[in-house]
């Protein structure tokens, strides 16, 4: 049994748009500062509010229409994709929420696409926003290395395991293709 479309494009959609967070705030880190430097900053914080709103509609979505049930499999997997897919929604929403914690500790409001000003969360506070400036950075590489195993995991249950995990949430895959026997 597949996801729904709509589930599926939000899965994909979402993915890209941390990946590519991700990279932009890997790169903007190394910046000197200059007014190209502060512009991939702000585009960072408009997709960190972007992905929020989708990871909400998401949320919305999947409250509404539940995953189809597991394929079998071990006990221990079940529970290991279960534990990584609540930890992938938690991180979801307390990634974009630490940076805008530590935009507004650091003094920065937030204007999306330059003009809607998001509401500063905490009053200037330099040291609180190191620390949330670490704490982002942290939950980042926790997301990306939970990523990594959720992806790997997807792959292994297709080349190894041969069942249906990874083809119904491909969009362009029906669930009823099978891999050829080698």
């Amino acid at each position: 049994m597949r996801y729904t479309s709509i589930a599926i494009a939000l899965h994909w959609l979402i993915a890209a748009a941390i990946l590519g967070a991700f990279c932009v705030g890997l790169y903007m880190a190394g910046l000197p500062v200059s007014p190209w430097k502060l512009k991939i900053y702000s585009w960072h914080k408009w997709a960190g509010v972007s992905i929020f709103m989708l990871v909400v509609l998401r949320a919305a979505w999947r409250i509404g229409h539940p995953p189809p049930p597991a394929v079998p499999m071990p006990r221990w997997q079940a529970l290991a994709a279960e534990t990584v897919h609540r930890l992938l929604y938690l991180l979801m929403f307390a990634i974009p929420l630490s940076g805008w914690l530590m935009s507004s500790a650091k003094g920065y409001q937030t204007v999306y696409f330059g003009v809607l000003p998001i509401p500063d969360l905490l009053s200037k506070d330099v040291e609180l926003g190191k620390q949330l400036a670490e704490l982002h950075e942290l939950l980042n590489f926790l997301m990306i290395a939970l990523v990594a195993g959720h992806a790997a995991a997807a792959i292994k249950h297709h080349l190894i395991d041969r069942d249906d995990t990874l083809r119904r949430m491909l969009p362009w895959r029906s669930t009823q293709a099978t891999l050829p026997e080698n």
